[in-house]
């Protein structure tokens, strides 16, 4: 006998406005710990280097391995996607409110698209508020 429920939830039961499937993905991604292995580096850009060169020449400069500097980039991705969540879900919180919040993410994600050129896959870019 089956014992799942497959007919779809109520808009109040969802969790965070993901549907079963997306749920099951990310739980299935978390278990086998390849969340970021989905998320390319551009060829292009593998082996390089960012290089944080001051203005006065007695400062030392910072280089950054362009994997770790690309990581980071994805790990704040992820987390605006987080936040998105989180506000979305947010029972307290009124829908204008969401929408204020929403709006100044989306801007953030606007700002960031600079770093789209380090991203392999354009699925995985950063879209701003005229690219949806």
């Amino acid at each position: 006998m089956d014992t799942y429920n497959t007919q779809e939830a109520p808009a109040e039961n969802t969790v965070m406005n993901l549907t079963i499937d997306q749920l099951k993905d990310i739980v299935a991604r978390a278990a086998r710990g390849d969340e970021e292995i989905s998320v390319a580096l551009a060829g292009k850009w593998e082996g390089g280097e960012v290089i944080l060169r001051p203005g006065k020449s007695d400062l030392q400069e910072k280089v950054i391995p362009m994997d770790v500097f690309f990581h980071k980039i994805v790990m704040l991705r992820d987390r605006l996607r987080v936040l998105e969540q989180k506000i979305n879900s947010n029972k307290v919180m009124s829908d204008i409110e969401k929408v204020e919040l929403q709006q100044y993410i989306t801007r953030i994600y606007g700002t960031l698209t600079t770093f789209n050129v380090l991203f392999s896959q354009r699925d995985d870019q950063f879209r701003g508020e005229g690219t949806f």
